[in-house]
């Protein structure tokens, strides 16, 4: 029988309660659909870390805890961006203090550097039987992928004008890069001749499976979950393109241009 992690449980219910406090400081409320993919972020991040699929991962099922990983990085951040009014962020992400560093760290670029350097490393071999594994980092690391996976998406998905999302055109080409990092984790993962991970060598694996044909489900997970996801998301921002015709709402705080006046309209 498995238990929740107290700190878990802890940690969910303190962002829950923050969620509700900003709310009534703040004297706005959130629209029912940001209320649900927040409560929906919540619940993924549960499943995710805490639960079967975490016993599982502990019993050294590879595939399991790649699948835990996708949760974290391509469910859990998309469903708390949706999930956030801009009102509710916009106090944090304008502060005099963190600005500076939120403008850095939310660039595409920056975004997805870090993204693809974090997901490449605690993939390797070496750092993932020493490191990803060791209790003390274990939670550390879910902590880690909820941070660099919000990152990842917020160019596309965020809730803040003064952080302008990408046009389309940009949002596609960001996302068809992003299979690149992915692929390259994946791939090697799938169609290694042996076993990768020293961790999943020892023991019974609870699912029955031996340690390679649990490794090459996991990379297929990592390899078709992340494309078949992709893709998705693909369809859905050509979708917009096309209803939309790529007009974004303009940032706040784009500077004017010099002697440009607007001109009024009389009816």
């Amino acid at each position: 029988m498995w238990q929740a992690d107290p700190s878990t449980l802890i940690a969910l219910l303190v962002l829950a309660g923050m969620y509700v406090g900003a709310s009534f400081k703040l004297a706005q409320r959130p629209t029912a659909r940001q209320s649900i993919a927040f409560v929906a972020a919540l619940l993924t991040i549960f499943i995710a870390i805490t639960g079967p699929l975490d016993e599982l991962t502990k019993d050294r099922s590879f595939a399991v805890y790649i699948f835990q990983q996708m949760l974290l990085v391509f469910v859990a951040p998309p469903l708390l961006l949706f999930g956030l009014p801009a009102w509710m962020l916009r106090p944090v992400m304008l502060n005099r203090f963190l600005e500076p560093i939120a403008r850095v760290i939310t660039r595409p670029i920056f975004a997805f550097l870090l993204f693809a350097a974090v997901f490449t490393l605690i993939h390797y071999p070496m750092v993932c039987d020493r490191v990803c594994h060791v209790q003390p980092f274990y939670g550390n690391l879910h902590a880690l992928l909820l941070f660099v996976g919000s990152l990842l998406w917020w160019p596309l998905l965020s809730p803040l004008p003064e952080y302008p999302r990408m046009t389309y055109p940009m949002q596609i080409m960001y996302l068809f890069l992003l299979m690149i990092p992915m692929t390259a984790v994946a791939a090697p993962i799938t169609l290694a001749s042996s076993v990768l991970y020293m961790f999943y060598m020892g023991g019974t694996h609870p699912l029955g499976l031996t340690p390679m044909a649990d490794q090459v489900l996991g990379g297929l997970i990592m390899w078709v979950g992340q494309g078949v996801y992709i893709m998705f998301v693909f369809t859905a921002i050509f979708y917009r393109w096309s209803r939309w015709d790529d007009q974004e709402e303009p940032p706040l705080n784009r500077e004017p241009i010099p002697g440009f006046q607007p001109v009024a309209t009389h009816h």
